[in-house]
């Protein structure tokens, strides 16, 4: 009969103590912040509430952010299952150059982003006269929070696509290209059904992203209130200016978005490792 050692040889004690602290770091430098931001939310009651996240300014941040996400996320869904494929199936030079480029935003700091569309867009860039003289305004508008949010939220999907189509090789493809199928037929009814639940799971934090992104976004949008802020710049507009009770209120349906996102992203992550053990 064969006797199986544990892989962790460590005392029960030990294991505890290690589990106490990483629950006690999770839950004050986690838990906790987003109780507050709750309670703080809900101190003056139901009506103040909901009059902080209906008055036209939140309003209008609430609908920007949902506009640029809406087109952000799509854009990066397409580029990132064209970089996947490109990069898992097939072999060509720059490969590895390409791979750089898309972790880039990953090591660049978001306001260092929007300081480059500045740079390129705004008064006195590389292209913005240009673009002022053709009635387009980049920079200080929605086209310049987009083009922020794509910058720093474009790895997302790619990065969740490329391990998972890499693990599984390129036999089915081959496959059906023997029996005659075309390249749309091999996508639709071969690729895109091995990689669905990797494709949702990188949407999922794409999205998250780019509803949240700050940094980036605050350079080139020029906190127009009203007009270019997001949610999370009307938060931290509205704290600046002493309305705690608005700024949290509005800072925790940014936190109610992130726990649907975590609960969302779990049940993709299950079914993506599913997926993986399968392959």
């Amino acid at each position: 009969m064969t006797v199986y050692q544990p892989a962790v040889t460590e005392k029960k004690w030990v294991r505890r103590a290690l589990l106490s602290i990483a629950l006690t770091f999770i839950s004050a430098c986690l838990i906790l912040p987003l109780l507050m931001v709750l309670y703080e939310a809900l101190r003056s009651g139901w009506d103040v509430y909901l009059a902080s996240i209906t008055e036209p300014d939140a309003l209008a941040a609430i609908r920007l952010t949902l506009l640029v996400a809406a087109i952000s996320v799509p854009l990066n869904l397409v580029f990132g299952v064209m970089a996947s494929w490109a990069i898992a199936k097939f072999d060509f030079f720059g490969k590895r150059f390409l791979l750089t480029l898309i972790d880039l935003p990953f090591s660049v700091s978001p306001v260092i982003a929007g300081l480059v569309f500045i740079l390129l867009f705004g008064t006195g860039g590389w292209f913005g006269d240009e673009m002022t003289a053709m009635g387009w305004q980049i920079v200080f508008a929605v086209p310049g929070i987009v083009l922020a949010t794509l910058f720093v939220t474009f790895p997302f999907v790619a990065r969740e696509l490329i391990p998972l189509m890499q693990s599984q090789g390129t036999d089915e493809e081959e496959a059906a290209r023997v029996l005659g199928a075309s390249g749309w037929t091999i996508f639709t009814r071969v690729t895109l059904p091995n990689i669905k639940w990797g494709l949702l799971y990188g949407v999922i934090l794409c999205n998250a992203r780019a509803m949240g992104d700050f940094g980036a976004v605050s350079v080139v949008s020029g906190h127009i209130r009203g007009v270019t802020n997001t949610l999370p710049l009307h938060v931290e507009v509205v704290y600046n200016e002493y309305q705690f009770t608005a700024a949290f209120a509005c800072a925790s349906l940014l936190a109610f978005l992130a726990i649907i996102t975590l609960i969302i992203k779990e049940i993709f992550y299950r079914n993506l490792q599913n997926q993986r053990v399968k392959s």
